[in-house]
């Protein structure tokens, strides 16, 4: 069974986007939170928990499961210690091979750079403010 996820960081913020992109692929069994990746996700634990052999985590984007890398690979472990698969929607990842794993974790490490920039730019923005 392929189990959608769909994540945005606070309450005044859609999902409509990756909704939309995760019924286009066909995914009909969905579960979306309005929280920050920094907090629990429930809705995101509910559905590793659940989680069988051959099943399918499919996300819009690697950055609305993962927070760091640290935390993708934990995702990663849990998701495989239950027979299941990642799949990304806007990137290609496919952890039932050895390469597709190792992508999964460039990309990991690029949307954990890219979190870190921002967040720099964020904090000098406000000093200059």
């Amino acid at each position: 069974m392929q189990y959608g996820y769909a994540r945005v960081s606070t309450r005044h913020q859609e999902t409509s986007l990756q909704l939309d992109a995760l019924h286009a692929a066909g995914i009909t069994n969905i579960h979306q939170e309005k929280a920050s990746s920094v907090g629990n996700r429930p809705q995101l634990e509910a559905l590793i928990a659940k989680l069988q052999p051959g099943d399918v985590l499919v996300f819009y984007k690697l950055d609305r499961v993962a927070r760091s890398l640290r935390d993708l690979l934990g995702i990663i472990e849990q998701v495989e210690q239950a027979g299941a698969c990642i799949r990304s929607l806007t990137e290609p990842l496919d952890t039932t091979t050895p390469m597709g794993s190792f992508v999964l974790q460039i990309l990991g490490a690029v949307a954990q750079l890219e979190r870190s920039i921002i967040r720099q730019r964020s904090i000098a923005g406000q000093v200059a403010a």
